[in-house]
């Protein structure tokens, strides 16, 4: 009943906001569209042909100037954004190619991942050494946050590339935008109206397989596509299960849009995920420490349904969207009996969201980017009855946009239902300053909440304050008339204090420690990151691609007094350095590549006395045109057979060589 009576609310949400959207129509004069804030505009229709495969992985330019929404919330081009923004599209990913996403990461400096094992396993994301949960991960503009979750951090573990069209990461603080979460950063993820037949087959060592197929119908008036893959392979240590290998994932999304008229559309996107994994590669809960569990079933679903109107220089887009995680720990052994447990210990997370966002383009070059949101989050696991909280956000954006410069301030406010409201400011500028030459900078502040498990677990502690970040961000670009060539440096800083950290409470005369006796959360301390980046891409000719990121980070703990005072940030290495070519061959358009990737040690825990060294990867790529609509390809994977764990007590996967084909038609 409670699921029907918010459809019927969102139902009406969306209704009310397209008509208040007509009405301001209406009262603004037509002017030239502006920057609008939405991830998913109306695509334009595509030509009918593909590429051909060597034109997709070796184009003689870079491509033309994209335009991202994760700066303002609106439609803006690169060239003009304040802040640091990479975006990754279908080529880069398929140049790169297999399922592992987290080589397409390597790809953005300042970037890193930690591991527990293989493909498949747990695997983090860190930005600028912010932790994980400090990093919003959105699929088709619905947040991906695991509320049951002891951090929130998206498992990057159960996302292969399959079925993404285009990545955007934003590298720094913007809450104003986006809410809690985005501390470290924002990766936005938008799936392909597939037009026509994609097909892959892959297959490799440790018994990998990766099947996809996406089918598409893509006209003027609507469009309708659908992803379907599997993947799994064989390379965990430690006890299996009865599956097909340690690690084994089914995934289908959907994608439709219908344009009622020239101004107004109705989109629909979904995802489905089930995967399961066994032997040693995922961590346990609180719950569960101690305790033998021998694999992992984590299942996800998220969706968004929205109705996008543009006319003029006004735009709205009102949204409702749903996201769950569900996990389960399968085989684990009973404390008090010391038998096989009658039920497997369950974690539910659920985050409902209705949004409405808008633009409105003001005389003079003046700009308005507009937002308001409600969320209602839920948990539940086997150890506690259903918790909820709720947050209700608005926030507002005013730019100028002009011929050499851009200006943009905004401001949020968020209110959440366990501890209060929460304000958030940003500004950021970007100034051209000879033809190819701009500069860029920005301040910007962020907060992240806790999840339901660190506020109403067993473990939990109700008087949780949210983390708080504050962020400087300054670079200078340089790119060529022709697009040849294309140089940046960015230097950053980030303070952040109140940081989720887990203590235990034996002996603790802490107050969160009462009826805690096995450890609670609690806000702990002061930490600063501060570093540079450095990305050089050059295309000498339409036969060759050189490009080159470095990154040099130092995230310390800066809590007065405190125990690890000056201490480096667990997994948050100094220097990481990636270095990619890709030359097409006059022999049958063979497109051969290398892609070395460097990072120096780290260490695992916040006290700096287990250390984890520095690791080495480096791959070899080919591909091979066949026509203008098949491509096969081949690489391996760690070359020198780097066997550096990027979390203590986790082995990894050695070299590994791997084949595979895709179609399109």
């Amino acid at each position: 009943m409670t699921g029907m009576i918010r459809g019927i609310g969102a139902t009406g949400f969306v209704a009310s906001a397209l008509m208040a959207g007509t009405a301001i129509a209406q009262t603004v004069p037509p002017v030239t569209p502006t920057p609008t804030p939405t991830p998913t505009p109306v695509p334009a229709a595509a030509p009918d042909d593909y590429p051909p495969p060597e034109e997709a992985q070796a184009a003689p330019d870079i491509a033309p100037v994209p335009v991202t929404t994760l700066v303002t919330g609106g439609k803006l081009a690169l060239d003009k954004v304040g802040q640091t923004v990479t975006v990754l599209s279908t080529e880069d990913i398929e140049r790169i190619g297999g399922a592992d996403f987290t080589r397409v990461l390597a790809l953005i400096p300042g970037v890193t991942t930690t591991r527990d094992g293989a493909q498949g396993s747990a695997t983090q994301v860190h930005f600028r050494g912010a932790a994980p949960g400090d990093v919003l991960v959105m699929i088709d503009g619905v947040r991906m946050t695991d509320v049951a979750g002891q951090s929130g951090g998206f498992d990057f573990g159960t996302l292969t590339t399959a079925g993404i069209d285009r990545i955007d990461v934003l590298r720094g603080t913007n809450s104003v935008v986006w809410g809690s979460g985005a501390i470290g950063g924002v990766i936005a993820l938008t799936t392909p109206e597939t037009k026509g037949i994609l097909a892959s087959v892959e297959v490799g060592t440790h018994d990998n397989v990766a099947y996809n197929l996406g089918a598409g119908i893509r006209k003027d008036r609507y469009a309708i596509a659908f992803n379907v893959g599997y993947v799994a392979d064989d390379s965990y240590p430690g006890e299996r299960d009865d599956g097909p290998g340690g690690y084994h994932q089914w995934h289908l999304g959907g994608r439709g849009r219908y344009n009622l008229t020239d101004t107004l559309s109705v989109i629909a996107t979904a995802r489905y995920a089930d995967g399961k994994e066994s032997g040693k590669g995922f961590p346990t809960p609180l719950e569960l420490a101690g305790d033998p569990v021998s694999a992992l079933e984590t299942e996800q679903f998220s969706g968004r349904t929205a109705a996008h109107f543009e006319k003029g220089g006004v735009m709205l887009e009102a949204g409702y969207a749903v996201s769950t995680t569900r996990r389960v720990y399968l085989d684990t052994i009973s404390d008090v009996t010391g038998q096989p447990a009658t039920t497997n210990p369950t974690w539910l997370g659920r985050s409902e969201r209705a949004d409405l966002s808008g633009s409105i383009k003001l005389p003079a070059g003046f700009a308005a980017n507009f937002g308001a949101d409600d969320e209602w989050m839920s948990y539940s696991s086997s150890y506690n009855p259903v918790q909820r909280a709720r947050i209700d956000s608005a926030h507002a954006l005013f730019g100028w946009y002009g011929p050499v410069a851009t200006l943009t301030a905004g401001f949020r406010v968020d209110d959440h239902s366990q501890f209060g409201s929460h304000e958030s400011y940003s500004a950021n500028a970007s100034v051209k300053l000879v033809e190819g030459v701009r500069l860029r900078a920005s301040y910007a502040e962020g907060f992240k909440s806790p999840t339901l498990y660190q506020l109403y677990s067993q473990f939990g502690n109700s008087a949780l304050r949210p983390e708080t970040a504050n962020s400087y961000d300054g670079g200078i670009e340089y790119s060529g008339d022709d697009g040849r060539i294309k140089l940046a440096a960015t230097a950053y800083r980030r303070d952040s204090r109140n940081a989720m950290g887990f203590t235990g409470c034996t002996g603790s005369v802490l107050p969160a420690c009462v009826n805690r006796p096995d450890g609670t959360f609690i806000n702990v301390g002061v930490a600063r990151a501060d570093g540079v980046e450095l990305e050089a891409t050059l295309v000498p000719s339409a036969k060759l691609r050189l490009s080159a990121l470095y990154s040099y980070d130092n995230a310390r703990d800066r809590t007065p007094g405190g125990a690890t005072e000056g201490k480096q940030l667990a997994h948050s290495p100094h220097d990481a350095v990636t270095a990619t070519v890709d030359w097409t061959s006059p022999f049958k358009g063979v497109v051969l590549s290398a892609d070395v990737r460097v990072q120096s040690g780290s260490w695992d825990d916040a006290a700096n006395t287990v250390r984890l060294g520095t690791s080495e990867l480096t791959t070899l790529r080919a591909s091979l045109p066949f026509g203008r609509f098949v491509d096969f390809y081949g690489r391996i994977e760690n070359l020198f057979n780097d066997h550096t764990p990027t979390v203590a007590g986790y082995g990894t996967i050695g070299r590994g060589a791997f084949a595979g084909i895709r179609i399109r038609y």
